[in-house]
């Protein structure tokens, strides 16, 4: 598996939706193309365990996603980027155009298991309220693809990934960067962020309950 380096903003992967919209999706690129048909291996006695955990940061305006790749105890980036609502519009079209992104993206990678933090209220409600609307979207996206869902606190997120639960955003991305051997850190934090969930649930998935969604509350640090 090559390294990934990840795209910055102005760096977009554009598509064009049912509507003939245009679809502005930050990627990041392999350093050469991966055939669509050998994302996952044959089933042989030889082929070592794969799993594939997709991690997302939701938001209304801006969704961070990533796909990491867990095979013989080591991880590797294979997709991240962001979904960028189109600004200005109602939030039932920004709520579609992330559930519709976040579909094409699950049924490319079919991961195992889809990674969300769990949602925290702070200070601000309103901004918490439409988070809480963009996972929504998000965790339909995974249900109609039968995917489970996950969730863990931003504390046990950063433990994970930087060994402390009160670690800066910048931190985070140069963590990721290195666990994940990417040629440089993410610049965006949504892709970090992302990235970072996929890697904390990845940890978990060397357990063999790690693929059954649990019942109840977040994983905490």
């Amino acid at each position: 598996m090559p390294s990934v380096t990840l795209a910055s903003n102005t760096d977009a992967d554009v598509t064009l939706g049912a509507q003939g919209h245009r679809n502005d999706r930050t990627r990041c690129k392999p350093a050469r193309a991966r055939p669509r048909r050998k994302r996952h291996p044959g089933a042989r006695t030889e082929s070592i365990a794969v799993i594939l955990v997709m991690g997302i940061d939701p938001g209304v305006a801006s969704t961070g996603f990533g796909i990491v790749r867990l095979a013989g105890g080591q991880m590797t980036a294979v997709d991240g980027g962001v979904i960028e609502a189109p600004p200005g519009a109602p939030l039932e079209t920004r709520l579609a155009r992330i559930h519709s992104e976040l579909e094409q993206l699950i049924a490319w990678h079919e991961p195992a298991a889809v990674a969300l933090e769990d949602l925290y209220f702070g200070k601000n409600v309103r901004s918490a309220i439409a988070v809480g609307q963009a996972r929504g979207v998000a965790m339909l996206a995974a249900g109609q693809r039968q995917v489970p869902c996950f969730d863990y606190t931003p504390q046990a997120v950063k433990m994970a990934v930087c060994g402390t639960g009160t670690a800066a955003k910048r931190q985070v991305q140069q963590m990721v960067g290195a666990l994940l051997g990417l040629a440089r850190a993410p610049e965006s934090d949504h892709t970090a962020d992302a990235l970072a969930v996929a890697i904390c649930h990845a940890g978990h998935a060397r357990t063999a309950h790690a693929l059954e969604p649990a019942a109840g509350s977040a994983v905490t640090a």
